[in-house]
This record gives structure tokens, C-alpha cells and sequence, in this order.
């Protein structure tokens, strides 16, 4: 996503939010919606982190995320302030870290760390991964029939099946590229939590899978790298 075409999505989703109060009805009589539903479209922005990684590998510049779907919001009691969650969406996550990832010439894939490597610099290395997510939540909210503005606390599991994904190096081997790497896990889920007021949200997501399979080790040990996502989510309708 461009940087100018990010920020003004972002500026709408803001507007939306704050917006959202001067949308209600200043004429008394007029008759409330008692079978409304909340936040069926979000937008996410994350900070990604990489846990459980093998020894020596380490995340270098800034990871990001960026999130969008939809989720039907079935509300299960009268006043509509619980309710049960399920979506779908399209997510891209992206990982800046010391761990090239390679073929040798039987094309085979190889795994190491890049600082071991005698005379290897490099400028890039980042691996990112397209996916489409299916969210599930179960969310309590303080709102109301006529209230657009209230507390909500959301958590649940996401499953995400990856489209596409990429090692990118540049340095002094050259520019490598290898898309749809093998050994890289192409089925995820992991744990979620949403929680704020109003327009501003924080979402967190723990991958309980990890990014690579078994077949994927570096120095014969397992890559057991976990995504962590740490950001803020945006709500509408």
C-alpha cells in the first residue's frame, strides 16, 4: 500500500468514527432502531513482532500490518450488547530480521543467519505474506440503541490461510527473491483481543501456529517463529 494512499484511508476511517455521534437523530419521536448491530467493518494497523525465535535471529527496522473485513455481528440477547462475531478478510503482514532464506543448487531451500555469513551485507531482507483471515469473536460492548459511543471488549480466534508470501533480499549476493516459499506455513490461526472506546481500539493477535513447518530449520534446529500483532482497529457500521 503507498504511503499516500494509506493516510488517507486512515483519515476517512477517522472521520467516520467521530462523525458517527452527529449522526444521531435529534428529533425525539423518531423511532429508534432496536434491532441494531455494531462494527461490521474494520480496518487494523499493526506493529508485528516475532516470538520464540532460534537463537541469534532477530528482527532489524520496522515490521507492519495492515487488516480489513468484514464481520457479521449477530447480537444473543435482548439488549444487543453481546453478541457472537464471523467474518472475513484479507490481511498482508511483513517481517524485517536477520534470517536469509535461500535455495542452494540442487534447489533446495536453506535457512541461516545472515550475520554468520563471511562477507554478507545486506540493505533488505523481509519476508511478507498475504492472507485471507476468517475471524471469530465473541464481543460485549456498553452500547445502546442510541448511543454511538461505548466501551467494547472483543476477543476470539483467527484463521488465516496464506495467498502468497516472499523472502526479499538485497545486499552483496545480489537481489534474491523466492515467492511462496517451501516450508512456510500457508495455515495460521491464532488468539485475539480488541478492546477501547469509541473510535480508537487497540487489537492484539497471537499466532498460535508457527510461520514455518517442521521441514524449515536453521543450524538442524526448528524455526518455531510465532507472529505477534500489536496495533490499533478502526470499526464501522
Amino acid at each position: 500500500m503507498k504511503p499516500i494512499s494509506f493516510f488517507f484511508l486512515c483519515c476517512f476511517i477517522t472521520c467516520v468514527g467521530f462523525s458517527q455521534e452527529s449522526n444521531v437523530a435529534t428529533d425525539s419521536t423518531k423511532a429508534l432502531d432496536k434491532r441494531y448491530k455494531e462494527d461490521q467493518f474494520y480496518f487494523s494497523i499493526t506493529y508485528n513482532l516475532m516470538a520464540n525465535k532460534p537463537s541469534n535471529i532477530s528482527q532489524t527496522g520496522f515490521s507492519s500490518g495492515f487488516h480489513l473485513g468484514f464481520i457479521k455481528d449477530m447480537p444473543i440477547n435482548k439488549r444487543r450488547n453481546l453478541a457472537i462475531g464471523l467474518g472475513f478478510g484479507l490481511a498482508r503482514s511483513s517481517f524485517n530480521h536477520n534470517l536469509l532464506i535461500n535455495k542452494d543448487e540442487s534447489g533446495t531451500y536453506t535457512f541461516e543467519k545472515l550475520n554468520s555469513l563471511d562477507n554478507v551485507t545486506y540493505t533488505k531482507n523481509r519476508l511478507i505474506n498475504y492472507l485471507v483471515e476468517v475471524p471469530f469473536e465473541f464481543r460485549w460492548r456498553s452500547s445502546t440503541a442510541d448511543s454511538y459511543k461505548f466501551w467494547r471488549i472483543y476477543s476470539g480466534v483467527k484463521f488465516g490461510y496464506s495467498l502468497y508470501n516472499a523472502a526479499k533480499y538485497k545486499g552483496s549476493l545480489g537481489k534474491i527473491t523466492l515467492d511462496n516459499i517451501d516450508g512456510f506455513n500457508k495455515f495460521q490461526y491464532g488468539a485475539t483481543l480488541g478492546f477501547g472506546y469509541n473510535t480508537w481500539n487497540f487489537h492484539i493477535y497471537y499466532a498460535l501456529t508457527p510461520l514455518f513447518e517442521n521441514n524449515a530449520r536453521v543450524n538442524g534446529n526448528t524455526i518455531d517463529i510465532n507472529e505477534i500483532r500489536i496495533g490499533l482497529i478502526f470499526y464501522m457500521l
